[in-house]
């Protein structure tokens, strides 16, 4: 499984349950990448999905509630599929065997099963937002991974710089 997260320089990922940056390359670079894969999430990051299930890809649905029904999960297109399990170990499980799974977030997600991840794919947009309630861990400070390439930059519709980095773990 690798990760895939948008972080501003402080490495906060959230606000109010939304995204900090819009970012349509951020947005095309995560379509292009998780398409036809298995994306791991939490019920949080899925609600905030305004057309539910990501199109073309199985959602894997991390929910403490083992009741939970995902809204609009219904008449899904084809390609896609939606999984609810209760715990970060059932969402390997459900992602074991697929060729290629995303952990997408949100924050308690990335922190329990970020150690299973093999490489990190970072949007890193050069701001900090004030109120931020959600953090990504440190890569920069994590002994246990390293830079492994900055893949382009760019600057948002709103002036924002930002480039794509890659991490790859060195330990686990």
């Amino acid at each position: 499984m690798d990760a895939i997260v948008a972080v501003c320089s402080d490495w906060a990922i959230g606000k109010d349950g939304g995204l900090l940056v819009r970012n349509k390359e951020d947005m095309h670079r995560f379509v292009q990448l998780t398409r036809g894969c298995t994306v791991v999430m939490g019920r949080k990051t899925y609600e905030s999905f305004p057309g539910g299930p990501l199109k073309g890809r199985r959602n894997v649905i991390v929910t403490h509630d083992a009741s939970y029904v995902p809204p609009k999960a219904q008449n899904l297109a084809e390609g896609t599929s939606v999984v609810v399990v209760t715990s970060p170990e059932a969402a390997l499980a459900a992602a074991q065997g697929d060729a290629q799974a995303w952990l997408i977030g949100g924050e308690s997600l990335y922190r329990a099963l970020l150690p299973q991840c093999a490489c990190c794919f970072v949007t890193l947009n050069k701001t900090q937002v004030d109120g931020a309630d959600a953090f990504f861990p440190n890569l920069d400070e994590d002994p246990r991974w390293t830079l492994a390439s900055r893949d382009g930059e760019g600057v948002t519709a709103e002036g924002v710089p930002f480039e794509f980095v890659t991490y790859q773990r060195t330990a686990r």
